[in-house]
């Protein structure tokens, strides 16, 4: 076992794992069911939370729109006089 690694028990449908089976035998190395599971989760948790990431950036940009706005502005009336 890998340091700092957990085991856990999960429940999963056959079909699904079956699925997952097969990627594990497709795989060069010594890949198996245990790394395509986990390789899987790291790749779902980091899309999640570069969603939340996404959210909490888009509500900044909201909530100071009409300043962004302004500077924006004044940056293009800027340029437009060089």
């Amino acid at each position: 076992m890998i340091p700092n690694m957990k085991t856990i028990a999960i429940t999963i449908d056959s079909a699904t794992l079956d699925r997952v089976d097969r990627l594990a035998g497709r795989r060069p190395g010594r890949a198996n069911r245990s790394r395509v599971i986990r390789q899987a989760v790291q790749e779902y948790v980091a899309r999640l939370e570069r969603a939340v990431e996404d959210e909490r950036e888009t509500a900044v940009i909201r909530r100071h729109r009409g300043r962004l706005a302004q500077q924006a502005g004044a940056l293009v009336r800027e340029q437009a006089k060089i």
